[in-house]
């Protein structure tokens, strides 16, 4: 693995970074949080046309013909701005998933839709008294009728619903282990939803399935065998989260240290602190460390390589690596730094969010654990 990026890559990162830093003001992130569909749509086309949904997926869909790993640095960017919208359901959780186990006529369908931002799409996976990223805990069915699959029952906090145009239904299909994923239209007036009220201002929602229909030949992969690739989908979104919030905790950290450099007191920079630049020091070795562990975990994944540890140390550490950085920065800016005109809130309340999203440092240290044989 290579510990520097690629030139390709360098130009990918200073050219999101320069689009987000002009299109995505804290001013527009406040304004996409009050608002009913937390997105511009203006900004996501300009995002296709910069090719930014169709980085990672082949060409013949329209895509860049890009890798995961192309990928995380672009959602490093979009974590360090804080971007709001359905970028990552749409292409990390629900594209790529097509992309994976689709047939033929469905990536033709859907990718390039999606790619030319015409179509937005999610994952609908996760339940009220969901208590862990196994089988068992899909209770959702779909019941054989005819040509067609009932839905029925209630997801919780699914991304983007409000908005998407399609969604992935993980539902259950047989009583002992039989998970299947569904391509339902988002639009179907049996699909109800709620849009909740969270910490970090996205929209989550609850969707509740009324007997919703489904043609048999919406199966996304093998019908009762959809756990594996359910499995796949929560170890990318996890380093994809992972990439975020590396974007999140860096610049969390450059804006700390400009501050420690700035404020004064007793007519000095408090940057000139010993206690201050310790404090700083450990910020970087926690950032640096959650960069060094997210890139080897997205690399590997990229190049198809078996990663669980990987990615399992990587959003172990990064969750509380995380609340270790923004203890020490609410520290150091003290008061300003709890108020709504400062920044530092956009930050926190996100970092608070991806520390639970896609499994805990808990839920990690499990996998770490037995991965090592215990």
């Amino acid at each position: 693995m290579k510990l520097t990026l690629t030139e390709e890559q360098e130009m990918l990162k200073k050219t999101a970074r320069d689009f987000l830093v002009d299109k995505c003001s804290k001013k527009f992130v406040k304004q996409m949080e009050e608002s009913e569909t937390g997105y511009s749509r203006e900004l996501w086309q300009e995002m296709a046309e910069l090719g930014w949904m169709g980085l990672a997926f082949p060409g013949k869909y329209g895509g860049g013909d890009m890798s995961f790993l192309d990928l995380a640095v672009l959602l490093e960017e979009m974590g360090r701005a804080c971007l709001p919208g359905p970028f990552f359901s749409a292409v990390v959780l629900a594209g790529l998933s097509i992309l994976d186990i689709g047939s033929e006529e469905q990536k033709q369908e859907y990718l390039p839709k999606l790619i030319r931002g015409e179509k937005i799409l999610t994952l609908a996976l996760t339940e009220p008294g969901y208590h862990n990223y196994d089988a068992s805990s899909v209770i959702v069915e779909a019941t054989r009728n005819d040509g067609n699959y009932i839905i029925k029952g209630t997801k919780l906090f699914v991304p983007d619903v409000h908005i998407a145009d399609y969604l992935l239904c993980v539902a259950r299909t047989k009583p002992k282990n039989g998970i299947t994923i569904f391509l339902a239209d988002a639009k179907n007036p049996r699909i109800k939803y709620t849009v909740l009220k969270t910490i970090a201002g996205d929209k989550l929602c609850e969707v509740v399935f009324d007997q919703m229909p489904v043609p048999k030949a919406n199966i996304l992969g093998r019908l009762n065998q959809g756990w594996s690739a359910v499995q796949k989908i929560i170890q990318r979104a996890a380093v994809g989260k992972c990439c975020e919030m590396v974007g999140n905790i860096q610049r969390v950290l450059e804006m700390t240290v400009d501050y420690a450099k700035e404020r004064k007191q007793f007519d000095r920079p408090i940057g000139s602190f010993q206690v201050i630049q310790h404090y700083c020091a450990d910020m970087a070795t926690d950032v640096d460390s959650a960069r060094f562990s997210t890139y080897q975990a997205a690399w590997m994944l990229s190049e198809g390589l078996p990663c669980t540890k990987e990615v399992a140390i990587a959003k172990a550490w990064i969750g509380e690596a995380s609340q270790r950085v923004f203890a020490l920065a609410h520290q150091i800016h003290g008061a300003i730094g709890v108020t709504v005109e400062h920044d530092l809130h956009y930050y926190t309340r996100r970092a608070k969010a991806a520390e639970l999203a896609f499994g805990d440092a808990n839920f990690y240290r499990e996998i770490v654990a037995r991965e090592m044989g215990l």
